[in-house]
């Protein structure tokens, strides 16, 4: 799951799971719920999400947890609509039908999930079956997010995946035929020896799959990921960088030409299909996260639950709400918050709407900084609009670090 949040250190806070942050997000639309499944069948040598090994009975209490951090936020959030549910992990898809058909349930009847929001499931391709999809969609989920990451074998056994790629297309099937319409399939892009025309494999795949939307992610190695000890005895290295460039670029034009609308850096979508509950993260929405880890960001404040499983699931059956940290947000963190993340869209900024919202000119403020990047034509300025272009998302973080204080 993306939640692309910079970490908070202050202390949590005290008291009972009806005391926990919340409220009305304001006028930046319905909310976003967030339910966070830790459990994997294996752990992916280059994985740094929030997650653990599945175990039937550790599953069982989690979720009853899961279901008490609901029912306790049902009194601060039962009166704040929610357009979107978004299953996380870890592997969502380790639940059974039933279990998520409870949870849909209890998110509908508590923390007032709308008729007709967008329920997206993150399922791997080795847990899919006809009768689990439909159980699933019967259950309420309406979209499923693929982790396919490669449509070539290798790709797949060097990342320690359990699927093929044969797999990957017949599990895209099986979604189709049980009924599921909207779709997202997630592909790694600068895996170790992979070469352009290797990742164009993975992208005609795709693209002759149809998918309605698809994430596309450089592979970031984090310090102490066992791939970066496999990929050493190996002899496994990852392209240049500007290989990477050039893999980003092909993939695009590629996806472009196949009718997908790039709508965020690492994002594209056909018309109608872009995700509902993404978009909170980036455009300045606000969203409320149930589960280890989970991170909210709602009504000016921002909070974190603690990470571990057994640490969460012993806060909550003790009745106190399981946040590791929390802290209202001061208006100049929500303003550089807004520039750097609504940076990552394709439509970028729209300068207006900061300076009606904040009180800020933007161009004012950091038009000295960024013009630099306007004149190496990595940033475009027209009119009130500010946007990357698509050389200057490959170096966004160059760029949004002069909104980082």
């Amino acid at each position: 799951m993306n939640e692309p949040l910079r970490g908070t250190d202050a202390s949590p806070p005290s008291g009972d799971l009806e005391s926990r942050p919340g409220g009305q997000p304001g006028d930046r639309g319905p909310l976003g719920l967030y339910l966070h499944i830790p459990f994997c069948e294996a752990i992916c040598n280059y994985c740094n999400f929030n997650r653990g090994l599945l175990d039937v009975g550790l599953k069982r209490r989690y979720l009853h947890a899961l279901h008490q951090e609901l029912e306790g936020a049902s009194t601060a959030s039962s009166q704040v609509p929610a357009d979107s549910l978004f299953f996380g992990g870890g592997t969502p898809s380790v639940l059974d039908p039933d279990e998520v058909r409870a949870l849909v349930a209890h998110c509908r009847s508590a923390v007032n999930l709308a008729p007709g929001a967008e329920i997206t499931l993150e399922v791997n391709p080795e847990t899919v079956s006809p009768e689990r999809l439909d159980g699933y969609r019967k259950g309420g989920v309406n979209r499923l997010s693929l982790g396919v990451q490669s449509f070539r074998d290798e790709d797949l056994s060097r990342l320690g995946r359990l699927h093929t790629a044969a797999r990957a297309v017949e599990a895209f099937r099986v979604a189709r035929a049980a009924g599921f319409e909207d779709i997202s399939i997630d592909l790694m892009v600068w895996l170790p020896e992979q070469t352009v025309e290797e990742w164009l494999e993975s992208v005609e795949t795709l693209v002759e799959l149809d998918p309605d939307h698809v994430s596309f992610y450089l592979l970031e190695l984090y310090p102490n990921a066992p791939l970066k000890d496999e990929m050493a005895r190996g002899g496994w290295a990852q392209a240049p960088q500007d290989r990477a460039a050039d893999m980003y670029h092909v993939g695009v034009d590629r996806l472009a030409a196949a009718g997908y609308e790039q709508y965020e850096i690492s994002n594209a979508a056909h018309a109608g299909r872009r995700s509902r509950h993404n978009l909170k993260y980036w455009s300045d929405g606000a969203w409320v996260g149930f589960g280890c880890g989970a991170h909210s960001t709602c009504a000016g404040e921002r909070w974190q639950n603690v990470s571990g499983i057994g640490d969460y699931i012993d806060l909550v059956d003790e009745g106190r709400a399981p946040v590791g940290n929390h802290r209202r947000l001061s208006m100049e963190e929500r303003l550089t918050d807004t520039m750097f993340l609504g940076l990552r869209l394709s439509d970028g900024i729209d300068m207006g709407a900061v300076r009606r919202q904040y009180g800020v000119d933007v161009w004012s403020r950091w038009g000295s900084e960024l013009a630099p990047f306007v004149e190496s034509g990595l940033l475009v300025r027209k009119s009130d609009r500010l946007r990357l272009t698509r050389s200057g998302m490959l170096l966004a973080n160059e760029v949004m670090q002069v909104f980082v204080s």
